[in-house]
């Protein structure tokens, strides 16, 4: 037997105001497009904003249904989009927000795992690595260099 360690590495920045311009443009997309998902079950918001290397952005927010299942994840919405409006393009950046609307929420929402997978099928396919910031409704904000920070155990195309 032996044993692994895997680490990741996260920057934390304080508040959006420590973000560079343009991440902070894109963070507000982000908490823009947040504001109009559809939550009437679970009363928690996601906002998501693509930057794609076109200089294209592409926004996305949650969307659910009454058979849970069917419903749709923020990041999902958006990377589905820009694959479908520009198969060619680059996902360079993208901005996370999640808000509550029965509580503040304080703490960074990271991808869930659907949404790490889908993600990671765009960082394989474009061999470059997709930036990743994620903020609750206020708060810190952290930054992943890549997806796979986030689930370095990647499931993908060379296993099948």
């Amino acid at each position: 037997m032996k044993e692994i360690s895997v680490t990741s590495s996260f920057k934390v920045f304080d508040s959006l105001n420590e973000l560079s311009k343009d991440t902070q443009d894109l963070m507000n997309e982000a908490i823009e497009i947040r504001k109009k998902a559809y939550a009437p079950y679970s009363q928690f918001r996601v906002g998501a904003a693509l930057l794609l290397d076109n200089g294209k952005i592409v926004l996305g927010s949650n969307q659910e249904n009454a058979a849970y299942p069917s419903g749709l994840c923020a990041e999902r919405v958006a990377i589905f989009y820009a694959g479908s409006i520009y198969p060619e393009a680059k996902i360079v950046k993208m901005a996370i927000t999640a808000a509550s609307d029965t509580n503040q929420t304080t703490a960074p929402i990271p991808p869930c795992g659907s949404c790490r997978q889908s993600i990671a099928e765009y960082e394989i396919k474009q061999e470059t690595p997709i930036e990743i910031y994620f903020m609750g409704e206020i708060g810190e904000v952290y930054q992943s260099a890549s997806l796979k920070n986030l689930l370095p155990f990647m499931f993908d195309k060379k296993f099948l």
